[in-house]
């Protein structure tokens, strides 16, 4: 049965700090890719984290394994622009998740 995470992925070696995000290699691909994910119920939050080189996701999946085989799909984890940092079990004790 799935469950939810949290997923923090942060900018790899390849991030462009010259650039904001959506001027990154790829960007529309990725975005696409994330937006899909978003469409399969997989990724139900996300964005960057303000001030850091990070963004969360909220995923509902099986395991740790699952999320990473598809994030790895991620036309920007496999061209280094970000990277999975951590990945945990969340438990949402307030509010709710359509």
């Amino acid at each position: 049965m799935p469950k939810l995470f949290t997923v923090i992925r942060s900018r790899g070696s390849r991030w462009d700090e010259a650039r904001p995000l959506e001027e990154q290699v790829d960007w529309r691909l990725h975005a696409d890719y994330m937006n899909r994910l978003h469409a399969a119920g997989f990724v139900l939050l996300g964005g960057p984290l303000e001030g850091t080189a990070d963004v969360l996701l909220i995923v509902r999946a099986e395991s740790e394994d699952a999320i990473a085989a598809r994030l790895a799909e991620d036309c920007w984890s496999r061209n280094g622009l970000l990277e999975i940092s951590r990945i945990a079990p969340w438990q949402l004790r307030l509010g709710a998740l359509g």
